[in-house]
């Protein structure tokens, strides 16, 4: 539950939404749960009195005979009628009189017809049991009651019980005896009833289902821009945001545009400047070397041929680095462990000692042809400076690791990071056969890097490993929200000046 708080916005939208839910019909719970039990006890005194004034005007326009069955039919479960010939003042023995009245049982049909009970019959039904205290004391003398709250004309005396919202009542009958109603009833003052259970339930159903859907319309733009980050942060030409919806969403897809047109530009300008100077550079190279074949010395002209033909290697290496960088390369999947096999079988036909393990396949989303050249950069350096490479993958649960180990004398700590410099070379001799233009590292680190990840190197005590981690991530049009684990290249490297 704490991760699905911690990963999705619509979970915290949905649950903050029922959390204001639940506050609110607390709070209204509250509020109106006296108002509700005051509704029901007014409910019942009045469906009390009018009871009353029904059995006294029944009372008088009857038989006096039929007075005691008139009485027993009227009682029902919690109401209790008897006739007494005086006003009864004395408010106790009324009040007791009317509990033992309550307590006793409802007749029976047969016992309201004058018939005999028979074996078998049902028994009478008890009265509800008197258990708590009601809400109102109970009073120490009648009342009387007022004309607009008594439907009858003659007058009625009234008071509260004090046994569960039990109420009582004394009417003057025109014969001068008077009626006296007693009532006693448990009220359930409760609000969760069923009712108002599935009413919330389906309240909250409905709620959570609006702050779901808002919710993903929120995160949605969201989700798109972290892919289309990801992607732009590993070199992919991105289809620009559509610049819609709120205004917060609108201008953050705004700035994320022109950052990217910014980002474009910047990098199609230095590699624009580079190839333009690498260009220019072949012209005063040509010169030199013409004038150099007039030097009588042919020592020196040696020496200045060779640094000549040294500086047209760099200036070559560095137009066709500019070139590559110019190139819009397509993002596509590929085979990963077919790529890299490929790549050993061509370096073993062309004579190097280069072993690749069996491995799974491993798809993965790249511009597959500068990927290509990154790894044979540094396969042919571990060939070149440890004499052989060991090249195998596999898939662990947050990595794809592609290890190549060398029998090289690896690199020394502190240059371990000073080769990945363009043109740094550990082979101080000016032979190119054993130490190369210095931009292998750099042009393999590059490319790596515009894929979102990253290359290092690791002494292993009998040979060096470069390792390239490559992120798995979604392009922006397949609507994948989340990238997946990084995954790792192994390759090795001799300590020797990197190609």
């Amino acid at each position: 539950m704490i991760g699905l708080w911690n990963r999705s916005l619509t979970a915290r939208f949905v649950a903050i939404m029922l959390l204001a839910l639940a506050l609110s019909q607390g709070i209204s719970f509250l509020l109106f749960l006296d108002e509700r039990g005051q509704a029901l006890v007014k409910a019942a005194k009045t469906e009390f009195l009018s009871r009353s004034a029904s059995v006294a005007q029944l009372l008088e326009t009857t038989p006096p005979a039929l007075q005691n069955d008139i009485l027993r039919a009227s009682a029902t479960g919690y109401t209790r009628f008897w006739v007494t010939r005086d006003f009864p003042s004395d408010v106790s023995a009324w009040r007791m009189d009317a509990l033992g009245r309550l307590a006793e049982p409802l007749p029976t049909v047969a016992n309201l017809a004058g018939m005999p009970a028979t074996a078998g019959a049902a028994a009478p039904t008890p009265a509800p049991p008197l258990a708590s205290p009601a809400t109102e004391r109970p009073q120490s003398s009648w009342t009387e009651m007022p004309p607009y709250a008594w439907p009858l004309s003659r007058p009625a005396k009234f008071l509260y019980l004090g046994e569960d919202n039990g109420m009582g009542l004394a009417v003057q009958l025109k014969d001068g005896s008077w009626l006296s109603t007693a009532f006693a009833k448990k009220m359930v003052n409760g609000m969760w009833t069923t009712q108002s259970i599935i009413s919330l339930a389906v309240t909250a159903v409905i709620l959570s289902i609006c702050a779901a859907f808002i919710a993903r319309g929120m995160t949605r733009p969201m989700r798109r821009l972290a892919v289309a980050a990801e992607a732009l942060g590993r070199g992919e030409s991105v289809t620009p945001l559509p610049e819609s919806g709120p205004d917060d969403i609108r201008q953050t897809a705004v700035a994320f545009n022109l950052m990217q047109a910014r980002l474009q530009r910047f990098v199609e300008d230095r590699t624009r400047m580079l190839a333009a100077i690498g260009h220019d550079l072949r012209t005063p190279i040509t010169s030199l070397r013409l004038r150099t074949e007039f030097v009588t010395d042919d020592e020196t002209r040696e020496k200045m041929l060779s640094t000549l033909d040294e500086l047209r290697a760099m200036t070559e290496a560095t137009l066709a680095f500019s070139r590559e960088q110019a190139t819009e390369e397509v993002t596509r999947n590929v085979n990963l462990t077919a790529l890299v096999e490929s790549l050993c079988d061509d370096l073993v036909e062309i004579g190097h000692d280069v072993t690749c393990l069996d491995a799974p396949k491993i798809g993965y989303r790249c511009r597959a042809d500068a990927l290509k050249r990154a790894v044979r950069n540094l396969v042919e350096n571990a060939v070149r400076y440890g004499e052989r490479a060991r090249v195998s993958l596999r898939s662990g649960p947050s990595a794809i690791e592609i290890v190549v180990e060398d029998d090289g004398p690896g690199i020394d700590a502190e240059a371990i990071e000073r080769v990945f410099a363009p043109f740094f070379r550990l082979e101080n001799s000016r032979n190119r056969e054993t130490g190369g233009i210095g931009l292998g590292l750099s042009i393999a680190r590059n490319i790596v890097r515009h894929h979102g990840g990253d290359v290092t190197l690791t002494n292993t005590g009998s040979g060096l490993i470069a390792t390239i981690s490559l992120p798995y991530a979604e392009l922006p049009s397949e609507g994948k929200s989340a990238p997946k684990p990084a995954r790792t290249v192994g390759l090795p490297l001799g300590k020797r000046s990197p190609a």
